[in-house]
C-alpha cells in the first residue's frame, strides 16, 4: 500500500468553529458546556431528531412487543459512540498531553453518532429505494431533462446520507442561515461519505447533494481533510468518523439479533449461541463464568439475552477502540483500509459476520420486515407523484389545496426546476411513518 503524503492535523480536525455564523472563527464562551457538548444538546431538543421515534429502524413500529425505531437506534449509537470517543481520546491524550480538544472526541462522536439517520425517510431503507424507484421507473422519469447530470444522480440514487447533510446545513425558509450551526468538527464526522453520487460506492452511496457541494468543500477546509485525488470534490474520511461507523455497525449488529428474539423469529437457544460466539472459551473463562452466575441469578430470558448483548457490545467497543489507536497513523493519512469492523480478529470477526448472514437471511426477509417495505413503495409513490404534480403546476386549484399543506420551511423561491424537485423531497423525506401513511389515505379519501 502507498502511504499518503499527507497528514490530517488534530488541532484542526476538531474544530470548534460554527459553520454558518459571519464569522466562523469566533465562538461562544460557555462555563458550563463546550461547544460539541452544545451540539449535543441542539440535536436531542430538535423537531427532526423527535421525529424518528415514528420512523421505521427494521422492523414494524411497535405493537405489544417495542421493538427498535430510528429515534432508540440513533440513541444507543450515540451511547455506544460516546464509549469508544471516550476510550480513544484517553489513550490519544497520553501521546499528546497538550492537545486539550482531545478530551472532546466523545461528545463530538456521540453528536455525530445521534445525527447519522436524521436524513432517512419514512420506512427505513425501503424508503430510500421507493424515493429513487420513482424518478427511475416511476413519475419522476420526466425530470431527467430538466437537471443536470449531477443532479439526476443525486435523484436516482436519493440517500439518506446525504440528505442528513441538507438537514443539518441547509437554510430553509424561515430558518436562520446555517441550519443547526454546528461545529465542523461534528458535520465532519458524521459524513460516512465524503464525495458525491458522481462518485458513490457499489452500495450506491454517497455523502452530499449537488446543492451541498460547495457546503461539504468549506466543511473540508475548515477542517483539514486530505483531498481524494481519484474523485472530482473527494475527501479522505475524518478520523471520527470511523468510529461513528463502528458504533452503527456494532449497534444494529446486536441489536437486530435482540429484537428479533424478541418477536420470536430466533429461539433463545440460537440468540444465546449467536452472543456466546463472539468470546472465544480459551481466553475468555472469566466471563463464561460471570455469565452462569448472572443466568443463575436471573431467569428471565430476554433478560438474560440483555445481559449478554450489553457485555458483546462491551466486549467490541474495547477492540475497536485498540484498533483505532493501533492504526492512528493510517486514519490520519487517509489510508486505513475498510472499516474498523473489518479489522476485528478471531472469535469477533466471526460472530459479527454470522449475526450478518442470520440477519440478512432471517430478519430483513422477514414477512412482517417485506410488508413495511411494500407499503412504503406504495405511499411514497404518490406522496412524490402528487405533490410534484402540485408544485410544476401551483395554479390548480387541486394543486393550491395541496401545496397549503406544505409547511413554511419548504415553501421557498424557486428559480429552477430542481429546486422544486428538491422541496418536495425535503417534505416527504422528513416525514415519520405515520404521518406519510395518513397523509396517503387522506390524498387516497380512505377512512374519510
Amino acid at each position: 500500500m502507498q502511504r499518503n503524503q499527507k497528514i490530517m492535523k488534530w488541532d484542526k480536525l476538531l474544530s470548534p468553529a460554527r459553520f454558518g455564523k459571519d464569522n466562523p472563527e469566533i465562538t461562544e464562551p460557555d462555563l458550563f458546556r463546550s461547544e460539541f457538548q452544545r451540539d449535543y444538546d441542539r440535536i436531542i431538543f430538535s423537531s427532526p431528531f423527535r421525529r424518528l421515534q415514528n420512523k421505521t429502524q427494521v422492523f414494524p413500529l411497535p405493537g405489544s412487543v417495542f421493538v427498535h425505531n430510528r429515534l432508540t437506534h440513533s440513541l444507543e449509537v450515540a451511547s455506544v459512540g460516546r464509549s469508544l470517543g471516550n476510550r480513544v481520546a484517553s489513550d490519544l491524550i497520553k501521546k499528546n498531553p497538550n492537545q486539550l480538544l482531545l478530551s472532546e472526541i466523545g461528545s463530538i462522536v456521540a453528536t455525530a453518532s445521534l445525527v447519522h439517520d436524521m436524513g432517512n425517510p419514512p420506512f427505513g431503507h425501503a424508503g430510500e429505494k421507493a424515493i429513487s424507484d420513482f424518478f427511475v421507473n416511476g413519475a419522476g422519469a420526466e425530470f431527467k431533462n430538466p437537471v443536470s447530470h449531477a443532479q439526476w444522480t443525486d435523484l436516482n440514487h436519493f440517500d439518506g446520507n446525504a440528505n442528513a447533510l441538507r438537514l443539518l446545513t441547509h437554510t430553509f425558509n424561515g430558518r436562520r442561515k446555517g441550519g443547526f450551526v454546528l461545529t465542523y468538527a461534528t458535520l465532519a464526522s458524521m459524513v460516512k461519505y465524503p464525495f458525491s453520487s458522481l462518485e458513490r460506492t457499489k452500495k450506491n452511496k454517497y455523502g452530499f447533494f449537488d446543492t451541498e457541494k460547495g457546503i461539504f468543500s468549506e466543511i473540508a477546509n475548515k477542517t483539514g481533510l486530505i483531498p481524494d485525488l481519484k474523485g472530482v470534490g473527494s475527501y479522505f474520511r475524518h478520523p471520527l468518523v470511523y468510529l461513528v461507523e463502528a458504533a452503527d455497525d456494532i449497534s444494529y449488529q446486536i441489536m437486530d439479533i435482540e429484537d428479533a428474539h424478541k418477536l420470536g423469529i430466533l429461539s433463545t437457544e440460537r440468540t444465546t449461541d449467536l452472543l456466546m460466539s463472539f468470546f472465544d472459551p480459551s481466553t475468555e473463562r472469566a466471563f463464561i463464568e460471570k455469565k452462569n452466575q448472572i443466568y443463575g441469578e436471573v431467569t428471565d430470558r430476554n433478560e438474560q439475552i440483555a445481559f449478554l448483548r450489553a457485555s458483546v457490545i462491551n466486549h467490541l467497543v474495547h477492540q475497536v477502540a485498540i484498533l483505532f489507536i493501533d492504526n492512528e497513523e493510517l486514519l490520519l493519512r487517509g489510508s486505513f483500509p475498510g472499516t474498523l469492523a473489518d479489522g476485528l480478529v478471531g472469535a469477533s470477526k466471526q460472530a459479527l459476520s454470522d449475526c450478518s448472514t442470520v440477519a440478512l437471511n432471517e430478519i430483513y426477509n422477514h414477512r412482517s420486515v417485506i410488508e413495511v417495505e411494500i407499503t412504503g413503495y406504495n405511499v411514497l409513490n404518490t406522496l412524490l407523484t402528487e405533490f410534484m404534480g402540485a408544485v410544476f403546476q401551483p395554479r390548480g386549484t387541486y394543486s393550491k389545496k395541496l401545496l397549503s399543506i406544505l409547511p413554511q420551511q419548504y415553501q421557498e423561491t424557486h428559480t429552477n426546476d430542481y429546486e422544486r424537485i428538491r422541496s418536495v423531497l425535503d417534505f416527504v423525506s422528513g416525514m415519520t411513518d405515520l404521518y406519510a401513511l395518513d397523509l396517503y389515505k387522506l390524498i387516497k379519501g380512505i377512512g374519510v
